[in-house]
C-alpha cells in the first residue's frame, strides 16, 4: 500500500512539474534586420505615414493588353474544377475583368478606410487603422489586430471591420481594429533577406501595436494569420489578452491526439467527439491523407521553389488569377470541385474576388507571398513554437467547411486556455470574408467572456 501511495506521489508530482514547466514556457526570438543592405546607423525612422491605395491609365493599359495576349487552353470533358481552375469558366471570368470590373471603384472602396505604413526592421509596414465613430461614455474600445493569410489579403476583414467598429447594438464591445499586411503580401514591403517566417512577423506586429499606443490588445486570424497571431501570444502572453481563430490545425500531434484518432470512431464519446466530429475525421486514412494530397500540391511548391512558379504568376494576370481564385473555389467547400463554375459566386462576389486578386497584381507581391511558406516550413517541423502550448484565453469558431477539421480535443491539446468553441452553422476557410456576421458574433461572444462582461 505503501509503495503504491508512493509510486502515485511521484507520478502526480512529474506531471505536476512538466504542466508547470510547459505553463512557464515562453517563446523567444531577437529582433531583425529585413531592409536591403546593413542595418543604418542613425536607427530606425519610426514615423508613421498615411497611405493610400492608388491607380493610373498605364497600369490598366497595361493589364488590360497582358489580359488580350492570354492563350486559353481548353479543359478536358466533363472536369469541373477537379484539375484546376475550369478554362471555359475562367474565360467568363476575364471576360468580366476585362470589361465590365471597374478597379477604379474599388480602390474607392479599398480607401474607406484609413491606411498607413511605418518602418519596423528595415521595412514598411501597411496597415489599416478603423477607429470607432461613437463609444459608449464611460467605456473604451477594445484593442483588436486581425491577421490574414494566403492567398487573402487585409481586404478580407472588410464585411467585418464596420460589424466590429460600429456600435449598432448597445449591449455588444466595441472595437478598434488594426488590419496589417504580412510582410510581402498587399502593400507591406517584403523581406530582401531569407529568413522571415511567422515567429518574424509576430515580432514586427507586437512592434507595430506598440507604436500605435496598445499595451495589451486581443488578436483574430485563419490561414497564416493563426500561426502569426498564436506566436504573438507565445511571444508576450500578458500582452495578448485573447486571441481568437478559426484556423488551428494540430502543430504537434500527441498521444492524445493519436488515440483519438486511432479509437475516436468507435469511442467518440471517450474523446468528446461530436457525429459532426466522426463525419469529417473518418475515414483517417480517406478524410486526413487523401484529401490532403489532393488540396496541397501548391504547397509543396511554395514551400521548395516558390519563386519559379511566382516568376509566371508575377507576369501574367490570367495566370495569377486562376492559381488564387481556385483556392476561394476549392477552400469554402469540396463539394465545388463537381462544379463547372467552382461555385465561386455562391459565397462571393466577383467584384470582391477579383479585388483580392489585384492586390497581389498591382503590388507584384505574389512571389514573396509563397516565399512565407518556404521560410517556415524551411526549418522542419519541430520548430521552438511547436513546442510550447499558448496559455493565452483562446476563442475558436469552428467552421463545417475548414480544410481541415479541428475538433476540441485537438485545439485543446495547443490552446490550453480555451474559453470558447463555436460549432458554426456554415463556412468555409475564408470565412471572415464568407461569413463576417456569424464572425462578429463569435468575436464578441469570446471577448465579452474574457473581459468578465458576461459568464462562460
Amino acid at each position: 500500500m505503501f509503495t503504491e501511495v508512493l509510486l502515485a506521489l511521484v507520478i502526480g508530482g512529474l506531471i505536476y512539474f512538466l504542466v508547470q514547466r510547459s505553463k512557464n514556457q515562453v517563446l523567444t526570438t531577437e529582433d531583425g534586420w529585413w531592409g536591403s543592405g546593413a542595418p543604418r546607423d542613425a536607427g530606425e525612422d519610426d514615423t508613421i505615414r498615411s497611405f493610400r491605395v492608388t491607380t493610373s491609365d498605364q497600369e490598366l493599359e497595361d493589364l488590360y493588353r497582358r489580359i488580350d495576349l492570354t492563350r486559353p487552353f481548353p479543359s478536358l470533358e466533363d472536369s469541373q474544377f477537379n484539375y484546376g481552375f475550369n478554362s471555359q469558366y475562367l474565360q467568363k471570368v476575364v471576360s468580366y475583368w476585362r470589361n465590365e470590373f471597374d478597379w477604379r471603384k474599388q480602390v474607392d472602396k479599398l480607401n474607406q478606410y484609413p491606411h498607413f505604413k511605418t518602418k519596423i526592421e528595415g521595412i514598411d509596414i501597411h496597415y489599416l487603422h478603423v477607429k470607432p465613430k461613437k463609444v459608449p461614455e464611460g467605456t473604451s474600445a477594445v484593442p483588436l489586430i486581425m491577421v490574414h493569410g494566403w492567398p487573402g489579403s487585409f481586404y478580407e476583414f472588410y464585411g467585418l471591420i464596420p460589424l466590429l467598429t460600429d456600435l449598432s447594438n448597445p449591449h455588444n464591445l466595441v472595437f478598434e481594429v488594426v488590419c496589417p499586411s504580412i510582410p510581402g503580401y498587399g502593400f507591406s514591403e517584403a523581406p530582401h533577406k531569407k529568413g522571415f517566417d511567422s515567429v518574424c512577423a509576430a515580432r514586427i506586429f507586437h512592434k507595430l501595436m506598440k507604436r500605435l499606443g496598445f499595451q495589451q490588445y486581443y488578436a483574430h486570424a485563419g490561414d497564416w494569420g493563426w500561426l502569426v497571431t498564436t506566436n504573438m501570444a507565445q511571444l508576450e502572453p500578458k500582452t495578448v489578452k485573447g486571441l481568437h481563430l478559426n484556423f488551428a490545425p494540430p502543430s504537434k500531434p500527441g498521444l492524445s491526439m493519436a488515440l483519438s484518432m486511432m479509437l475516436g470512431r468507435h469511442f467518440p464519446k471517450l474523446f468528446g467527439f461530436t457525429d459532426f466530429d466522426i463525419q469529417r475525421l473518418f475515414p483517417c486514412m480517406e478524410k486526413l491523407v487523401v484529401e490532403s494530397i489532393k488540396e496541397t500540391g501548391y504547397m509543396h511548391i511554395q514551400a521548395t521553389k516558390p519563386d519559379t512558379v511566382g516568376r509566371g504568376l508575377n507576369d501574367s494576370p490570367v495566370g495569377l488569377a486562376a492559381y488564387i481564385l481556385e483556392k476561394f473555389s476549392t477552400w469554402t467547400s469540396h463539394d465545388f470541385r463537381n462544379l463547372d463554375d467552382g461555385g465561386l459566386t455562391r459565397k462571393f462576389s466577383l467584384d470582391d474576388l477579383l479585388t483580392n486578386v489585384m492586390i497581389y497584381w498591382t503590388s507584384g507581391c505574389i512571389i514573396s507571398s509563397m516565399r512565407f511558406y518556404k521560410e517556415n516550413f524551411g526549418q522542419g517541423l519541430d520548430a521552438p513554437h511547436a513546442k510550447i502550448p499558448v496559455y493565452v484565453p483562446t476563442g475558436f469558431a469552428c467552421f463545417p467547411n475548414e480544410l481541415m477539421h479541428t475538433p476540441r480535443l485537438w485545439v485543446k491539446q495547443k490552446y490550453r486556455k480555451l474559453v470558447t468553441f463555436t460549432p458554426m452553422d456554415r463556412g468555409g476557410h475564408f470565412a471572415a470574408m464568407e461569413e463576417p456576421q456569424l464572425m462578429a458574433e463569435d468575436i464578441q461572444k469570446f471577448t465579452k467572456i474574457v473581459e468578465g462582461k458576461v459568464k462562460e
